[in-house]
């Protein structure tokens, strides 16, 4: 019982730090997104927001298994 409250305060930490940057960044209309306009449709894929979300993430539980 006791790594639990060690793990509830690494996901804050984590998630304060990732709300901070998020402010600066612009995510979500990175250069390679695929978006796709037919007349009144509007196709958003965002491919390369995803990848790196994915690296992001990946790497934030890595550190985290580290830990345990």
């Amino acid at each position: 019982m006791n790594s639990l409250p060690k793990t509830i305060m690494m996901i804050g930490v984590v998630l304060i730090i990732l709300g901070f940057l998020m402010q600066f960044m612009k995510l979500g209309r990175l250069p390679g997104d695929v978006v796709i306009k037919k007349g009144n449709t509007t196709f958003y894929f965002p491919i390369v927001t995803s990848i790196l979300l994915s690296v992001v993430l990946s790497f934030i539980f890595y550190v985290l298994g580290r830990f345990r």
